[in-house]
């Protein structure tokens, strides 16, 4: 087994903080994943992982020698860009740092078109927030990402859409005879907030209007909050891409002010990208076909 594959797995069982979530990320057992790490450690002659029921956490050692591994696999990576690149993209990687609205109804069906046309182009998918997204793509841990403007760094963007903010109700809720929302009248109900540590469109959407929600439940998963709605157990703002094709039974409603989250595509810069992200870019022109329904 090469030593690169070993280095992807460290990298891999830091992220996840458990051997067996980075098996089932990168297609291997449990098993193999500890092995591969067994064997750097034997072969370097250093402990690199701190092993707990918990969660795995680098050692003194591990955390001098990471950022070198981490150089040695972007360096794999941009080294299989150029051969991409010299093969005119019939063969590439595309590592995606995304939020899991657009990893669920847009990326779908802009990959599938872009496999289309250049199936030898391979994909690795890294959810996370928005402070997250953007800090993988300025560490190279992924090449593009989605993100909402303004983001905080320098990172070269592109804007792709505005995607409303709406009221969440449970269906025959007192507010729902409201056409357009008034904010404020939310500051009556149970209220349950999409945050995570301390990011969130609707938190700030709130602090700008002086609301102060009567906030019950704080969750980054969208669904787990639609679901609560939907049983009465208060009421939220959701941006429009996370309220499509949803199962529940619920009652949207707009806001006396329109309110909205910017999305755009990020990279350090397209300059540097590979030629298979520059292309993928190109794909995103058909953003709005891939949000409809």
């Amino acid at each position: 087994m090469s030593s690169i594959t070993k280095y992807h797995a460290l990298l891999k069982a830091v992220e996840c903080g458990s051997f067996t979530k980075a098996a089932a990320a990168l297609d291997y057992s449990q098993s193999g994943i500890s092995r591969m790490i067994a064997d750097l450690e034997s072969e370097w002659n250093i402990s690199l992982l701190e092993r707990s029921s918990a969660r795995l956490s680098l050692t003194a050692e591990g955390l001098s020698v990471l950022p070198l591994v981490q150089e040695i696999c972007n360096a794999e990576t941009r080294l299989q860009d150029r051969i991409a690149e010299l093969n005119g993209l019939e063969k590439g990687f595309i590592r995606i740092g995304t939020f899991s609205s657009v990893a669920t109804h847009w990326l779908p069906n802009i990959i599938a078109r872009f496999q289309n046309d250049y199936p030898g182009i391979e994909y690795e998918l890294l959810l996370g927030d928005y402070e997250e997204i953007e800090r993988w793509i300025l560490d190279g841990r992924v090449d593009c990402g989605f993100l909402r403007l303004p983001v905080q760094s320098d990172l070269e963007t592109e804007f792709l859409e505005q995607d409303r903010l709406l009221a969440v109700l449970p269906e025959n809720h007192p507010l729902a005879e409201y056409a357009k929302l008034p904010i404020k009248a939310l500051r009556d109900y149970p209220f349950m907030m999409l945050e995570r540590e301390n990011s969130s469109d609707v938190a700030e959407l709130m602090e700008r209007r002086g609301v102060e929600p009567d906030t019950q439940f704080i969750t980054w998963d969208d669904y787990a909050i639609l679901a609560m709605v939907e049983k009465g157990l208060g009421i939220s703002i959701l941006p429009e891409l996370i309220l499509k094709r949803i199962p529940y039974r619920l009652t949207l409603r707009e806001l006396d002010v329109p309110a909205y989250r910017s999305i755009c595509f990020a990279v350090r810069t397209m300059k540097n990208a590979s030629p298979a992200v520059r292309k993928f870019k190109d794909y995103l022109v058909f953003r709005s076909d891939s949000s409809a329904g």
